[in-house]
């Protein structure tokens, strides 16, 4: 059975090594203290809402959602910035219900939507699309980075 509740600060030691195995997926070095610091922030800090996926009472999966606006719709959006699901918990659903969670939080609070971003070859982009996102073709996608 799956579980998804938002985390609160007790939650922080369930989701620490998921949030380093998630740095990992993306090329970074583990550093469950930095993940520690990072996770006590944003919750202390009201920065973000985190829900974290219990499948038969194990933690599973986590996902991340920030609040920013849309400028023209003159709406809040929330960017899903974050999805992990623990390996030996992939193709059960716990992905699925992570992201069912963020719409419905999303359409609780009258949010215009959830964006998100993913690597290219990402095999959850199915996922994705088989629940509603739409991949933009329509705009490109830029980043500057401060060194």
């Amino acid at each position: 059975m799956i579980n998804i509740i938002q985390a609160k600060e007790e939650h922080i030691p369930l989701l620490i090594p998921l949030l380093d195995k998630y740095r990992i997926f993306y090329g970074q070095n583990s550093d469950e203290q930095a993940a520690q610091k990072f996770l006590e922030a944003r919750i202390k800090n009201k920065d973000s809402i985190i829900f974290i996926a219990f499948y038969d009472g194990s933690p599973a999966g986590f996902t991340q959602l920030y609040s920013s606006f849309s400028t023209v719709s003159l709406r809040p959006i929330f960017i899903l910035n974050d999805l992990y699901v623990y390996n030996e918990f992939r193709k059960k659903g716990v992905g699925a219900e992570l992201l069912i969670s963020a719409k419905d939080y999303c359409m609780l609070f009258d949010y215009k939507g959830l964006a998100l971003e993913t690597a290219i070859n990402n095999p959850a982009q199915n996922l994705y699309e088989r629940l509603g996102w739409k991949k933009n073709t329509s705009s490109l996608h830029y980043f500057w980075e401060a060194k």
